[in-house]
């Protein structure tokens, strides 16, 4: 059977095992983020984006990683109260995941497999962005320097808002 995007799983930061069937439906946004980053204030620009479209069936899924230079050192708890205290952030936020190499998380394997990167499949930084469409099928992935504002596009497309 092909591979899409609700066969996975993931635990979110509160440590509920979230099915990604739950969204079914939904045009997705899956992004790797990290709290000590120059482009953590994109956070700001997400939940912008969450607003403006969640209630045409936008979602967002944050998965926070520590892989690039050591920008998400903090633990669940630190992780979402800088999230939350510092960006308003209410899209869905994950466990701290690997997003490259042998112990990535298998949503990352399967996304970077799908959706290839200007030089290769790895994950380059932290804010790198998956959009899935409403069926499960990865169509677009963002650069980390992306803002999320232009997304919009590519949303719209997706959500076949006028």
């Amino acid at each position: 059977m092909e591979k899409n995007f609700y066969q996975f799983k993931a635990k979110s930061l509160q440590g509920k095992e979230t099915e990604m069937e739950e969204y079914r439906g939904k045009a997705v946004v899956v992004v790797n983020t990290a709290s000590k980053c120059g482009l953590t204030p994109q956070y700001e620009g997400l939940q912008k984006l969450y607003e403006e479209y969640e209630d045409k069936g936008l979602v967002i899924l944050g998965f926070p990683s520590n892989q690039f230079a050591n920008q998400e050192p903090g633990d669940e708890k630190s992780i979402a109260e800088g999230c939350l205290v510092n960006y308003g952030v209410t899209f869905p936020m994950f466990s701290k995941v690997d997003v490259n190499g042998e112990t990535a998380h298998p949503l990352f394997k399967y996304l970077t497999n799908e959706l290839r990167g200007t030089f290769s499949r790895k994950v380059k930084w932290n804010f790198t962005k998956f959009l899935v469409d409403k069926n499960g099928k990865p169509v677009k992935r963002f650069s980390p320097t992306t803002k999320p504002e232009q997304l919009k596009g590519s949303i719209e497309k997706v959500l076949k808002v006028q």
